[in-house]
C-alpha cells in the first residue's frame, strides 16, 4: 500500500536512511522534517543508536522530545536526556547467551549499552571513539547489570553471516538483529524491536498503524516496516528490506526521506 494522504505519524531509521553516508542530515531533509511537524503530524526517530548519539539531532525531535533508541529497548526523552521506558536484557540471560555465542564462535568480542553507560571487553574493536567513562571489563562484569543491547563483533565476518550463525545459538531467549554490514550483531531482550516500542508510542497518541509510515534500510528495521501502514525502503537498503517494502524511494545520500515527505505534504 502507498500512502496517498499525509500520515499522522512518520517513523524513520537514522543511519543509512535519514542520515547521509558522511554522517550528516542535509538542509533539505531538516526542512522536510520540520515542515511535517508544522503541518501537525508526529515525527519520531527510531534507531539502533544509543541515547548519547541523539543529542546532536535534538532539533528534529519536535515538541514531544521523544526518540526510540537502542533498537526499541529505550523510549528516550532527548530534550530532558532521560529514559522514559526501558526493556532491558536480564543479566543472567545475557551472560548465558554471551557464553553460548563464544562457545560457538570463540573469536567474537562483546560490548554493552546500558541506558546511561557504554562498556566493552578490552579487545573489542570500536568503529567510533568510545566515551570517557567507558567500562572496560570482562563480559561477566559488563553483564552484571541489565543492558539495553549486547553487541557482538567478529573481526572479519559480514553481519549477515554472523547473524545467521548466532540466531540458532540464542533462539528465542533474546532478539538478535543487525543494522549494517560491519561485522556486528546487536542483541536485545526477547520481544524487543523497533516495531514493539513504536506501536506503544503510537497507541499512547491514539494513532493506528494504518496512519503511520516508516522508513528503513536494514534488517533491524524489518519489524517496524511490517507494522506500519506504508513502508518505504531507501534505494541503498539491504536486499531483505527492498524485497518487502511497499515503496522504494531514493537513497539516503539523495534525500529519499525528504523526497517522500515533500510529496505527501505538498500544499
Amino acid at each position: 500500500m502507498t500512502a496517498t494522504v499525509p500520515p499522522r505519524l512518520i517513523a524513520t531509521d537514522l543511519d543509512g536512511t535519514l542520515v547521509r553516508t558522511d554522517g550528516t542530515v542535509s538542509d533539505r531533509t531538516r526542512a522536510a522534517v520540520l515542515a511535517v511537524q508544522h503541518a501537525g503530524s508526529v515525527f519520531v526517530m527510531v534507531t539502533a543508536r544509543p541515547p548519547r548519539w541523539l543529542h546532536d539531532l535534538s532539533d528534529l525531535v519536535g515538541d514531544h522530545g521523544i526518540a526510540i533508541v537502542a533498537n526499541g529497548a529505550i523510549l528516550y526523552d532527548v530534550l530532558q536526556r532521560k529514559a522514559i521506558r526501558t526493556r532491558l536484557i536480564d543479566p543472567a540471560v545475557g551472560l548465558e547467551v554471551a557464553r553460548a555465542i563464544r562457545a560457538e564462535i570463540p573469536d567474537v568480542e562483546f560490548a554493552i549499552e546500558r541506558p546511561d553507560r557504554y562498556g566493552q571487553e578490552p579487545n573489542y574493536l570500536n568503529r567510533w571513539p568510545k566515551p570517557a567513562d567507558t567500562l572496560v571489563a570482562a563480559v561477566e562484569v559488563l553483564l552484571s547489570e541489565p543492558a539495553a543491547k549486547l553487541l557482538v563483533r567478529h573481526p572479519s565476518w559480514h553481519s549477515d553471516d554472523l547473524l545467521a550463525r548466532i540466531g540458532p545459538v540464542v533462539g528465542d531467549r533474546v532478539t538478535a538483529s543487525h543494522s549494517g554490514g560491519h561485522s556486528l550483531v546487536e542483541i536485545s531482550a526477547s520481544g524487543v524491536s523497533k516495531a514493539a516500542m513504536l506501536a506503544d508510542f503510537a497507541a499512547g497518541l491514539g494513532i493506528a498503524a494504518s496512519e503511520t509510515i516508516a522508513f528503513g534500510d536494514s534488517v533491524n528495521d524489518l519489524p517496524m516496516l511490517a507494522w506500519s501502514g506504508t513502508s518505504y525502503g531507501v534505494a541503498n537498503a539491504h536486499a531483505e528490506v527492498l524485497a518487502v517494502v511497499d515503496v522504494v524511494c531514493p537513497a539516503n545520500d539523495e534525500d529519499g526521506v525528504a523526497t517522500v515527505l515533500e510529496e505527501l505534504f505538498r500544499s
